[in-house]
């Protein structure tokens, strides 16, 4: 089949699919389908609530091992409708859901607007698009012709609706529309039995279910843009209070029954903004000209930066809107492993091909991060960058006990200054345009992010911070991690060395602890536990004097603890340990020195080690040849360049 034959084929069965009848009848052959599903009648806060969790939740608890660390065991739910875009963002994405569950249930927060805060580039606005989003295209039941797609159970009489909730059990809250009563007395002549009732879909391109309202101009905005106007032609025909004469176009008719959005809320004036007491307060809406007020059904959503908001908040007259705000801070990345994830989805998304060697974005990540963070006294910014990344940090042998929690309460704002992942994304193309040869290193990228915090407009004290995490702090951290990477491309078969390494260890240390002899693996012959052997192991990371002791008892209590917990180990099971057996093993190449750097003066037998490197490097690591010998120039230059 060729390609054209075979989109055909889709496109016949896409068509097939949107041909697909929809109901049109009158409102009581509504009360039949309203009998098989009740839901079909959910107010908007439910609707949407209910929409966002249909597609799974997952829960982290203590057995997380990330959740553990990171939220300090608190059992928070991921919602999958957002795992795939949004990254580092659990604790806001939490707070998002459990407002709309509380407004679902009809609590306080369905009479009340969420406001997403927080700075330039930190997904705000991507995240608002993503929850109007999950209605587009979802059906739903209106009053046929209604401009605020009305929702049909308003038909009924209050003096019937006692008696409707007893035979439904669902309670009717609202009226008609001006419009929709109007046509009900004047066609049909009350019989609400006989109102023509039509299901439809959301759509956000079409304004149905989904209104919007951008920043206006505080010298030009109208209200007309929240409420609708009056159709000026028809003020001739009829009366100013005659419901002919509304145009209910404005975005609280578009959004009802779904969502309204506020974009830069706070960019509008006041007064133009005291449309949302009324909408939230009593769930009503002003009519244009001398109209009654409309009811409305509809979840308000806004977002703002903090300068806006500081700015709004400091004024005692907003006191009224304020208090009907439900602020839900959504600040930058905090966990670099995850901000790295963020990279990969805008590169996924564009028609970037470029070759990308390894840790690239993990240092851009890094570098994101740090600026983001405050310093403190308890640790260093790079510890402190790590801990947030739910990493264990190793201080003379132990596992470094830090409260995250504790940190996190030195500074409650962190995360809503510093650079952007837009920032980034920038320097990347710098890279990339700068660069001969279609590829991106940490060393080039490096050399774009400094050239661009020094000609960003920033202050000085923000540029000197910056430039110090480059130039310095992740210089250091980089060539620590290449150390690493090129040694064990050298070091054949260095896992299985590292492995022979940490079982002997395991042998010795245990005989060690229980006073036993150790048994040869080879020979079965007893022997001793080797103190030297175990020293050359445990001086790798300051290990030294009494703390040995101590430091054989706790990684044998720790092995044995995982075997019970039927986990796997090996030597990369215990922190500390990890690190001393990596220290040990990149201490014991010697010949490194000038492989890496003599190029000129390699004989054959050097040469070709350096080819097999090379070749592992591409193999194993995700390295091209350029960028291979690019690091390795730069490891040279820097890490044995006096060797």
């Amino acid at each position: 089949m060729s390609k054209s034959d075979k989109f055909l084929k889709i496109a016949e069965g896409h068509k097939k699919n949107k041909k697909k009848e929809k109901f049109s009848g009158t409102y009581s052959d509504y009360l039949k389908i309203l009998e098989k599903d009740k839901d079909v009648a959910k107010l908007a806060h439910r609707r949407l609530y209910d929409t966002l969790t249909s597609h799974g939740i997952t829960r982290m608890d203590e057995a997380d091992s990330r959740c553990a660390k990171l939220f300090g065991g608190d059992s928070l739910r991921t919602y999958d409708y957002f795992q795939s875009q949004f990254f580092g963002m659990e604790r806001s994405l939490a707070k998002v859901m459990r407002f709309l569950r509380s407004a679902a249930l009809k609590g306080e927060e369905s009479r009340q607007v969420l406001l997403l805060l927080g700075p330039v580039g930190a997904g705000k606005s991507a995240l608002l698009e993503r929850t109007k989003s999950a209605l587009d295209s979802m059906s739903f039941y209106q009053i046929d012709g209604c401009p605020m797609n009305e929702e049909p159970n308003h038909l009924v009489p209050r003096s019937l609706r006692d008696e409707f909730e007893k035979v439904f059990g669902i309670k009717i809250e609202g009226d008609l529309c001006p419009v929709c009563r109007h046509k009900l007395m004047e066609e049909y002549e009350g019989d609400y039995l006989k109102m023509p009732v039509s299901e439809t879909t959301f759509s956000v391109r079409g304004r149905r279910g989904v209104g919007v309202v951008p920043p206006m101009d505080v010298n030009t905005q109208d209200t007309s843009v929240l409420i609708g106007s009056e159709d000026i032609s028809k003020l001739d025909l009829y009366p100013d209070d005659d419901p002919r004469v509304l145009s209910l176009n404005g975005a609280f008719h578009a959004g009802n029954r779904g969502v309204v959005e506020f974009v830069e809320i706070f960019k509008n004036d006041i007064e133009f903004l005291h449309t949302i007491l009324t909408a939230t307060q009593e769930k009503a809406i002003p009519s244009p000209g001398k109209g009654p007020m409309i009811y409305f059904d509809g979840v308000i959503m806004a977002h703002c930066n903090e300068a806006e908001w500081n700015k709004f908040k400091s004024e005692h007259t907003n006191e009224a809107i304020l208090d009907r705000i439900v602020r839900v801070n959504i600040p930058y990345c905090l966990e670099y492993g995850e901000e790295q994830k963020i990279y990969q989805k805008m590169l996924g998304a564009s028609d970037f091909e470029s070759h990308i060697a390894p840790h690239t974005l993990e240092m851009a990540a890094m570098f994101s991060v740090m600026s983001r963070l405050h310093s403190s006294n308890k640790v260093d910014l790079l510890t402190k960058m790590k801990l947030y990344n739910g990493e264990d940090i190793i201080e003379k042998g132990n596992i470094k006990k830090v409260d995250i929690e504790d940190l996190r309460e030195e500074v409650r704002d962190e995360g809503m200054t510093g650079i952007s992942t837009r920032f980034i994304m920038k320097a990347i193309d710098a890279a990339l345009s700068d660069s001969d040869k279609q590829m991106i290193t940490p060393i080039s990228l490096r050399d774009a992010l400094i050239k661009q915090v020094k000609d960003q407009i920033i202050a000085e004290d923000s540029r000197s911070t910056y430039l110090q995490i480059l130039q310095n702090i992740l210089h250091d951290e980089y060539l620590s991690i290449l150390e690493k990477e090129i040694t064990k491309a050298f070091v054949s078969a260095y896992d299985e060395q590292a492995e022979a390494l940490f079982n002997n260890y395991l042998d010795h240390a245990e005989a060690f602890v229980n006073s036993l002899k150790v048994k040869d693996r080879v020979t079965n012959e007893e022997m001793i536990p080797d103190e030297n052997f175990m020293e050359s192991i445990e001086e790798q990371i300051g290990i030294t004097g009494l703390a040995k002791d101590s430091f054989r008892a706790d990684i044998t209590a720790y092995m044995f603890s995982m075997l019970r917990r039927g986990e796997d180990i090996d030597w990369r099971s215990y922190g500390p340990l990890k690190e001393a057996i990596e220290n040990r093993l990149t201490a014991s190449v010697k010949d490194i020195s000038r492989i890496v750097t003599k190029s000129k003066s390699r004989d054959k037998k050097q040469q070709g080690k350096y080819n097999e490197m090379v070749k592992t490097l591409i193999d194993e690591y995700g390295y091209n040849e350029d960028s291979a010998e690019e690091i390795i120039k730069f490891a040279a230059n820097n890490l044995w360049r006096d060797s």
